[in-house]
Order: structure tokens, then sequence, then C-alpha cells
């Protein structure tokens, strides 16, 4: 099926590796519109490989850098903290890969939704803090809102021909990081070079170290509650070190079925941008045989806190899964640029969401008042902490 595709947050790790997909279904795909944040060079790749009609710049300075480099193409180029909003607009495409990291990527797959598109969604943060809001939307304007987390993805295929009422519990797989291993007081010295050595994924700096953290996962579940509306209680996070099985449905009648695949996200995205059609993968295939033995534990939440503020978030609902993703993206940048330790990621946010007022989240305003409050807080809160 011939589909029409913008893509934001083109020059990340999920935009790159979807136009890598894209490409090897260049006779099927149409790329009209590209947004990004300030990575010019890449961008400037991506567009003349594309040649997309709409092209979005968050980075207003970067914009006017990447006119004159692209001057001699017929390509429309729009700036500022709306840009990705308005390449979301297009009305030439049919689906947006929403892929832009953090909650800068809710009001643009609003935009996408509104504008009449297919949502394929990687902007977990965007249901996280919003879902409620994002899912009403989705069912106002009739649009399908296709997952492209591999966790995700296997639920949504193991769903398939399922009725929702039939599933007795969700089961995330999480790899466990690189610090699976480690006691609570060696994870207190981790350092941001070895955070960022994922053990089994290649993927962007924030979510890398969201999966050390297991926040990923904590993310993870409250977007399932969304997208499959399923009740928190029938949502479960497992540790399967080996990142083959990702992700798996338990029926009423005790079956299991699982997804299985190599750990690569293109698989994912190729399943969102060809559905409801399977296409000729170009992944690597898995043998069993080679893998060998698939384990299956329980995560340890006294060690990995982040996870146990993932569940009571799930249960607490409102505002609190904002303030949970809100105050993880601020502490995630502090302890990148140096300012707090791995540890801290957790201990503040855990705070913060004990010092938020919680209110049901049924606004844009609540919402977008609650991210902010948490930002605040945690800025506020890391100058104690500071190393």
């Amino acid at each position: 099926m011939a589909r029409s595709i913008v893509v934001l947050g083109s020059t990340g790790s999920i935009g790159t590796q979807t136009l890598e997909v894209a490409k090897w279904h260049r006779s099927d795909i149409k790329i009209v519109g590209l947004a990004a944040g300030r990575n010019i060079d890449v961008l400037e790749k991506q567009v003349r490989t594309w040649r997309p009609q709409i092209v979005g710049i968050a980075h207003p300075g970067a914009a006017g850098l990447f006119r004159d480099r692209v001057r001699d193409l017929d390509v429309e180029i729009v700036s500022g903290e709306d840009a990705a909003s308005t390449v979301a607009s297009c009305t030439t495409a049919d689906l947006a890969v929403c892929a832009i990291v953090g909650i800068d990527g809710l009001m643009p797959t609003i935009r996408a939704i509104e504008s009449g598109k297919t949502i394929a969604l990687a902007t977990k943060e965007a249901l996280v803090a919003a879902g409620q809001i994002v899912m009403d939307k989705a069912s106002r304007y009739g649009m399908e809102i296709l997952p492209v987390d591999s966790e995700h993805s296997a639920i949504f295929q193991c769903l398939r021909g399922h009725d929702i009422t039939s599933v007795r519990r969700l089961i995330l797989t999480a790899s466990g990081g690189p610090f699976v291993d480690l006691s609570k007081e060696e994870m207190e010295a981790v350092t941001v070079e070895e955070a960022l050595r994922h053990p089994t994924w290649s993927m962007g700096a924030k979510v890398t170290i969201d999966s050390a953290t297991l926040m990923n996962k904590a993310l993870e579940l409250i977007e399932a509650r969304w997208l499959f509306g399923m009740d928190s209680h029938k949502i479960h996070a497992v540790i399967h070190r080996q990142s083959i099985v990702h992700s798996m449905v338990e029926f009423i009648d005790g079956s299991i079925l699982a997804q299985l695949g190599s750990q690569d996200m293109r698989l994912a995205i190729q399943y969102a941008l060809c559905f409801p059609n399977r296409a000729r993968g170009f992944c690597d295939k898995i043998d069993l045989t080679e893998v060998g033995t698939l384990t299956f534990e329980e995560p340890d939440l006294q060690r990995f806190s982040a996870l146990r503020l993932g569940y009571e978030a799930l249960r607490a609902g409102g505002t609190l899964p904002c303030v949970l993703n809100s105050a993880n993206e601020e502490a995630v940048g502090l302890f990148m640029s140096g300012q707090i330790g791995f540890c801290d990621i957790a201990r503040l946010v855990e705070e913060a969401m004990l010092s938020h007022e919680t209110l049901d989240g049924s606004s844009l305003d609540q919402v977008l008042t609650a991210d902010l409050w948490a930002r605040e807080y945690v800025r506020k809160q890391a100058g104690r902490i500071g190393r």
C-alpha cells in the first residue's frame, strides 16, 4: 500500500532508522515532510535524498543556516517551536511517524491526528503525559495509533484477532540494561559513559539512560495502558536479558502469545509503516537454536526504584504520570551534564511525585502546567543535591 509520510524527529535514532526502512520500500513510501531540532548536517542529507515538500527546524538559528545550504532546492522551510506541528499538519501525508523525544512531541502528535493522519508513535511521552487527551483525540478524528516501540508493537501484533476482554495481562519485557546485576551501592558510582553502554539495543542517549534506570519500562507501562485500553493492574514488566521476546500477552484461558525477533528497531518500524500488510524483512533473522536459552526474571523494585515509581504513576493516573515523565526528563539532562549522580535521577523523580498535587489530567492546560512545575521542582532540588 503506497503511503505519504512525514517524519517528526527525522535526525534522531528512530527518525534515521525510519528513513532506512522507507528506502527499503521506496516504491511504496514517499517522504513529504521532515522535522528536526538543530542537526542540519544530517537533515541536509535527508532532504537531498528524499526531496520533501516541507521541512521544519525547531532551532531558528539552525534554520537560517539550513536555508542557505539548500537554496538550490524547492522546499518549504518553517522554523521555531511550532515547526514540527506545522510539518505534522501537512495535508499531502496520510501517516506521521512521531519520533520526537520527550514531551516536545506531544503537540505535533495532536496536530497530526487533527489533520487526519494515522500515527506511527515512537514518542511514548505523549501518551505518558496526556494519554486520555491523545486517545480521545484519535477516537474523535477516527485515526489509528500504531505503536513503534518494540514492546508495544509486539503486544499489538499478539492482540490481532483477539478481543481485549479475553486478555488477562500484558507482559512487557525489559533487557535490564547494563546494571541489572549491580548492587544499589555500586549503582551510586555509575558514570554517564557507563550508562550509555546498553548491552543489546542501539538507541538515542536519553532513551539509553532511561533503559539503564528502567525508567523506560516505567513509561512503557503507562503507554500500554492507553494504547490498549488495559486496566493498570493487568500490565506487568519482566526482565528478559536476551531481548529476543519483545513482549507477551497472557489470555484468560492461560495461553500466552509472544512476538520474537532480532534486537533491531527497524523491525517494529517496518511493521507500522507497512501495516496492515507484512513486507519482506531486511533485518537480521534470529536462529533460536543459536539463542539457546530464554530467561525471565522479576525486576528488583528496590534497586530499580524508577520502575516502582512507574507502577505508582500508572495506578494513580491523572497528572502524576506527566510529573513522572517531566521530572525524569529534567533529571536525565542534569545527570548527563554531570550535575547529579545516576541514582539521583529516581530520587528526584520520587520527590517530585510526592510533592505534586495530582489533578485529573483532563485538559492540556493541566498537563502543560504539571510539566513545567515538575521541571522547575527538579532543577531547584538538584541544586541541593549537587555533586
